[in-house]
């Protein structure tokens, strides 16, 4: 039996943070701002999430060239370096652009928050966890040679290069972000033991403009880069529908050791920065769709990140203490009151008081795809053109289950 998010876990849950965590933060006004991460850890806490029997809160150290240099390029991290001690722009890397300015200390911040990522893909992988969620990782469009959307350094991809390192034979990445995964797909295009699934907004109308059905990944590992761009405007239904139209399937037929996702939240209908209609509910119904996955699939190993959302009162803090409580098997009731002691600190940081239940009150169900195929619907056709590239590669059948 698959078990659910309520079931006892075999062993302990571990939950990456500390307050260095913060210091990564581009500055007043840039949507990358550490208050998503404080708010997000203090609701958390307020719901008693982290003093869960077996969960595990643990710090991380900065990480080291050598270990940065598994995914990026040694003139890059000389850059970031010099960036971060000296100030020195370097445009050519990405570095003290809108997107990505410098601050002191960058190198430190970015470079902890891949620490955690790998420590707790380690911790994984050797058994001393069952699940391991970092809500500070998930930098995805980090490139091997230069900063990219908000991201310095790729822990996901940091993470999962040392678990091949560490021996699995196969590692599954799926990223639910509204932004494509790009960073991630392109350190592994050519690797066939990684998968890399993004389910996200169209390129078309959407940062960084990639992310496209068509891309199937390089001369030896076709098959293993999946993209489902979604038009605009997708909502629960259809969001979900496309999960579970392609996600499972695919996963199952790589038989992945292990299972890391990227839970970034900036799917959600009042993120400022993006087009989906994803609701609080609907990303809690994701998260636990890909848990009962790694169940399935690599024995409970999953290591969970966090990622994209700029709506940082209403969405982050909520769709992140969710998923913490889906990973920590403490689901939290989507009627539960948010705790007035949480509502408290944002009314004296924003002169406002917060969201006051941990839903938005939507109904997350979907119509599976084996319902059947709708050609007139926008969302269906993206879901097909996804399975038509990639399932024939992998020897599934675009047309059943």
């Amino acid at each position: 039996m698959t078990p659910t998010d309520e079931q006892p876990l075999d062993g302990p849950v571990r939950v990456v943070w500390s307050r260095d965590m913060l210091a990564y933060d581009f500055g007043q006004g840039h949507p990358m701002t550490s208050e998503r991460l404080d708010l997000t850890i203090r609701l958390a806490q307020d719901l008693g999430l982290l003093d869960g029997p077996g969960v595990e809160l643990a710090d991380a150290g900065v990480a080291s060239d050598d270990l940065l240099a598994l995914v990026h390029d040694r003139a890059y991290i000389a850059a970031v370096h010099r960036a971060s001690s000296e100030g020195v722009v370097d445009l050519d890397h990405g570095l003290g652009t809108t997107d990505d300015p410098i601050f002191p200390g960058m190198h430190e911040a970015t470079a902890r928050v891949v620490q955690g990522s790998v420590d707790s893909a380690l911790a994984v992988w050797e058994g001393r966890t069952a699940h391991a969620v970092n809500v500070t990782g998930g930098l995805h469009h980090a490139m091997p040679a230069a900063a990219s959307g908000f991201c310095v350094y790729n822990d996901a991809a940091a993470a999962i290069r040392t678990l091949l390192d560490a021996g699995a034979g196969r590692v599954a990445y799926v990223d639910v972000d509204a932004h494509h995964g790009d960073g991630v797909q392109q350190i592994f295009w050519d690797e066939p033991r990684v998968l890399t699934l993004s389910v996200h907004e169209t390129g078309h109308a959407l940062f960084p403009g990639t992310g496209h059905a068509r891309e199937t990944g390089g001369s030896g590992a076709e098959g293993t880069a999946v993209n489902i761009p979604l038009p605009s405007g997708t909502g629960d239904a259809g969001w979900l529908r496309a999960i579970d139209a392609i996600v499972p399937a695919v996963v199952r037929g790589f038989a992945p050791d292990v299972l890391v996702t990227q839970h970034g939240c900036d799917t959600h209908l009042l993120d400022p920065l993006t087009h989906l209609r994803v609701s609080i509910d609907g990303q809690r119904a994701a998260a636990q769709m890909l848990h009962r996955l790694a169940h399935e699939v690599t024995d409970g190993r999953w290591l969970a990140l966090g990622g994209g959302g700029y709506a940082v009162v209403d969405v982050v803090p909520r769709s992140w203490a969710h998923l913490i409580g889906v990973a920590t098997h403490q689901p939290v009731d989507p009627d539960t009151v948010v705790p007035e002691s949480w509502r408290s600190v944002v009314q004296e940081r924003y002169g406002r008081r917060g969201p006051d239940r941990m839903t938005d009150g939507r109904d997350a169900r979907f119509s599976p795809w084996t319902s059947g195929y709708d050609p007139g619907d926008d969302v269906d056709r993206a879901i097909r053109s996804t399975r038509s590239a990639v399932f024939p590669l992998i020897g599934l059948d675009p047309d059943h289950d």
